[in-house]
């Protein structure tokens, strides 16, 4: 099907394309491109399904964390090891911090809650004000924050890790365990909906960096772009001060963000931030326009 014949001057037939596979052929070479281009080429968001979205994403996202085999001993030893590495290199300030700021009673409790409550509550903010004010840019941002979280999952498989205050024989002090603080998945009757040996790498300062960038990018107001800058400063110093991770944690949750960042521009060719921040309403290129009437 699709071929015809043609008898040449020596006698001999060769087939030659059907002038209607021919075309079709060309119209799928020139649609797949075309399709591509469209998914990589930004829209505006529609409401019920970024919902649908993060909430199916965070689901998946917490069901596959939770699954990870906790391999406590392998995350103790791991922690053993990261612990002893940071000592020989002099920057093990971890417990001197812990210490530090549990002794002011007030400060430590905040500290809980901040370490409970944010890390939700900013990231969400972030989204619903891209998707707002930003809709151009949301889908790319999205994107980052993503993958940032899809490739952190690998590194809690691969390296299982136990938190300073989970250490055997160490003296940090679990902060939300001795204030009875209220909400934590990481201590008290909630802990066991959590794994509590995936601290590396840490997605509070991956999701925290995630929103100060992107505050500090696209916010119009001096101030604005200040606190966008300390919030995952403030971060750092929260998962150190109520032992629920070392600082290299931190570490390893820049390494994810920076995929993440790569991975958007490589689809969107561009850094979502740099993206336009309106979308114009896009038309089927396929569907046929009415006449201009003169």
């Amino acid at each position: 099907m699709g071929e015809t014949t043609v008898t040449t001057l020596e006698g001999r037939q060769r087939p030659t394309s059907s002038p209607i596979a021919g075309e079709r052929n060309d119209r799928n070479g020139q649609d797949q491109p075309r399709r591509l281009h469209r998914l990589r080429t930004p829209r505006r968001p529609r409401l019920w399904f970024e919902i649908l979205l993060i909430a199916v994403s965070y689901w998946t996202y917490s069901l596959i964390r939770n699954a990870v085999p906790e391999q406590k001993s392998q995350a103790l030893r791991n922690a053993d090891w990261l612990w002893e590495l940071e000592q020989h290199l002099g920057i093990a300030v971890e417990r001197s911090v812990n210490h530090a700021v549990d002794s002011v009673t007030w400060l430590i409790v905040g500290m809980n809650y901040y370490y409970a409550t944010l890390h939700f509550v900013v990231t969400l903010g972030v989204l619903v004000w891209l998707f707002r004010a930003h809709p151009g840019r949301y889908a790319a941002t999205r994107l980052v924050l993503f993958a940032t979280t899809a490739v952190a999952l690998v590194g809690y498989y691969l390296y299982p890790l136990a938190p300073p205050r989970l250490m055997n024989g160490s003296t940090f002090i679990d902060t939300v365990l001795v204030h009875h603080t209220w909400g934590s998945m990481a201590s008290g009757d909630l802990k066991n909906m959590s794994n509590q040996y995936a601290a590396m790498p840490s997605m509070h300062i991956g999701w925290s960096l995630w929103c100060g960038l992107t505050i500090f990018a696209l916010a119009s107001v001096p101030w604005v772009k200040v606190l966008g800058l300390l919030y995952p400063v403030t971060t750092l110093v929260v998962i150190v001060a109520t032992a629920n991770h070392f600082w290299l944690d931190a570490v390893g949750g820049m390494l994810c963000l920076a995929f993440g960042f790569a991975t958007a521009r490589l689809w969107y060719g561009a850094t979502p931030y740099a993206l336009p921040r309106e979308v114009a309403v896009r038309e089927d290129s396929e569907t046929p326009r009415p006449p201009v009437k003169a």
